[in-house]
């Protein structure tokens, strides 16, 4: 008997007609249950494409996608476009009842016939997600983050096999976008569903992801697990979607007692130990940005400028020479 496979796409193709090509172009991929996968890549690359493909919210040129080795129906075939075990959350919330309270609007997605199953898997999604103090409001009345939170409890109480996220943490503000990544993670964990994500903020899928996919012009060009493709991605391009990092010629790279013959030189800001008994480099401290904890330096030398983590705050100011040891760098 062959294996079954969870979520499959088998030669898939989807392309825009325009001057620009667009879409997304022979996908070949598996999708590992009971884990969370992101989907990166720069603005246009055919993610989000990727994403609807796979959900069944369009249909491929060419190809097929494979639910448990059944082919996905799209929307050219099915009444009401999407798999019937699978969930979308994307960064738009237009489906809630905004003058509902949120606790029905949860509520909302189960049927009628056992209400006290009803009441009890909506308390326990809204215990899940930390959304109890939530669950009397109205939804016009809550933040875009909130907001948010409830289009993501509407998702999961109908228990999906797979939740597909579209940039879902856009409109959550920083101080509490951590706390449900972790409250997502607990769910994968505790209930098995798979998550399928797409995101712009590396250290949202580095934090989250337990698999990682990098689309370029539509094409898959790496995969693999966060921190492996954080410390050894094979192409610039995947370095520069995970890191803000230095990026060098071979020319400036000299600067930093690097000798390659390769195009370009990748140091990753905190590969960089600051010295300043080391001035015989003479690097200069142009700006200092202040980062809460840490702050990072701009640092200049012939023109050339670098970024460099330092962890001692009032260590340096602008104007400081200093010198630099560069403890690991990638060449491309």
């Amino acid at each position: 008997m062959a294996d079954v496979h969870f979520l499959q796409a088998v030669g898939v193709s989807k392309t825009y007609p325009g001057p620009v090509s667009s879409g997304v172009r022979n996908i070949n991929l598996d999708i590992v249950p009971g884990k969370i996968t992101a989907i990166i890549g720069e603005s246009g690359s055919g993610k989000s494409t990727l994403l609807r493909l796979l959900y069944g919210l369009m249909s491929p040129d060419e190809g097929q996608v494979l639910f448990k080795s059944e082919r996905i129906w799209g929307p050219e075939e099915k009444l009401i476009p999407g798999h019937d075990e699978m969930k979308m959350v994307t960064q738009h919330t237009d489906d809630l009842n905004l003058f509902a309270r949120v606790w029905d609007n949860v509520a909302a997605m189960l049927p009628s016939t056992n209400v006290k199953f009803k009441e009890e898997q909506t308390a326990a999604v809204l215990g899940q997600l930390n959304m109890m103090e939530l669950a009397y409001k109205r939804v016009a009345d809550l933040s875009g983050g909130e907001k948010q939170r409830v289009a993501i409890a509407r998702a999961i109480i109908t228990k999906p096999k797979v939740l597909f996220m579209d940039e879902p943490f856009n409109q959550v503000d920083t101080s509490f976008r951590e706390g449900l990544q972790h409250d997502i993670r607990q769910i994968v964990k505790e209930n098995g569903i798979t998550v399928v994500m797409v995101s712009h903020d590396p250290a949202e899928v580095l934090s989250m992801a337990d698999e990682l996919i990098v689309i370029r012009n539509g094409e898959i060009v790496e995969a693999g697990a966060p921190k492996e493709m954080y410390q050894s991605p094979k192409y610039l391009y995947t370095a520069e979607l995970l890191s803000n990092c230095n990026v060098l010629s071979a020319a400036e790279a000299a600067l930093c007692g690097i000798s390659t013959d390769k195009e370009s030189v990748v140091i990753y800001p905190e590969w960089i130990r600051l010295d300043s008994l080391l001035k015989a480099t003479k690097w200069t401290v142009d700006q200092i940005l202040f980062k809460g904890f840490y702050e990072d330096l701009i640092l200049e030398n012939s023109g050339v400028l670098i970024r460099v983590v330092n962890g001692e705050h009032n260590r340096f100011k602008p104007g400081d020479q200093i010198g630099i040891k560069v403890k690991k760098w990638l060449e491309y």
